[in-house]
C-alpha cells in the first residue's frame, strides 16, 4: 500500500531529470518561448473559467 503512493512522489531528482529532457528537446533559445505560450494559454484559461463563474451567477438570479 505505502509502495503505491511513493510511485506518484515527485522529488528533485525527478524535477532535474524532466529538465534535462527539456533542454535537450528543444533546446536553451526554444525554452523561453515556450514559457511564454504556457503563461498566456494559463491565462486564457482564467479569463474563460471566470466569464463561465459570472454566466453561472447571472443564471442564477
Amino acid at each position: 500500500m505505502i509502495a503505491s503512493h511513493t510511485f506518484l512522489a515527485i522529488g528533485a531528482p525527478q524535477i532535474i531529470l524532466v529538465v534535462v529532457v527539456v533542454l535537450l528537446l528543444f533546446g536553451g533559445k526554444k525554452i523561453p518561448e515556450l514559457m511564454r505560450g504556457l503563461g498566456s494559454g494559463i491565462k486564457e484559461f482564467k479569463n474563460a473559467s471566470k466569464e463561465d463563474e459570472k454566466l453561472e451567477e447571472n443564471k442564477e438570479k
